[in-house]
């Protein structure tokens, strides 16, 4: 079923917020819980990561009201990203089908700057992100594979 949700980045503060946010609206992360950049495979070419970025969070998310769901990263320096207000949320649309992903994909991101064009990620999903025209941090992630 096709779903949004609000996606943040965190300067390597991502497990503080969350365990903060859980507090507030109570439940629990969605499975498998928080993974680690320790979790995602080497990236040919990639320097191995230091012992301290392979603990920062990779992905949690949390239900809060009506569905909604927040999601979140940290994205440090040491990855080539600098985590200031304006790059630090995200609408993450997950639509039913690729054919769709690719038709939101190429719609709001005409005259934007993409930032990871539409393709097959190492955690399963069809995913890509961009700025669009307007300045609005969109991600595009879709699991099914027709």
């Amino acid at each position: 079923m096709a779903d949004v949700s609000t996606y943040l980045n965190f300067p390597g503060t991502t497990e503080e917020a969350f365990v903060f946010y859980r507090s507030v609206f109570g439940g629990e992360f969605d499975a498998p819980g928080i993974r680690r950049m320790s979790d995602a495979p080497s990236m040919p070419g990639q320097p191995p990561l230091s012992e301290a970025d392979r603990k920062l969070v990779l992905h949690v998310s949390l239900p809060i009201l009506g569905g909604h769901r927040l999601m979140a990263t940290d994205c440090g320096t040491s990855m080539g990203f600098n985590v200031v207000a304006g790059n630090n949320t995200h609408i993450l649309l997950q639509p039913d089908t690729r054919a769709e992903a690719d038709s939101l994909f190429n719609a709001l991101s005409a005259g934007g700057k993409v930032e990871m064009p539409m393709q097959d990620m190492f955690w399963g999903d069809y995913f890509g992100s961009f700025a669009d025209r307007f300045g609005i941090n969109w991600m595009i992630a879709c699991g099914s594979k027709a």
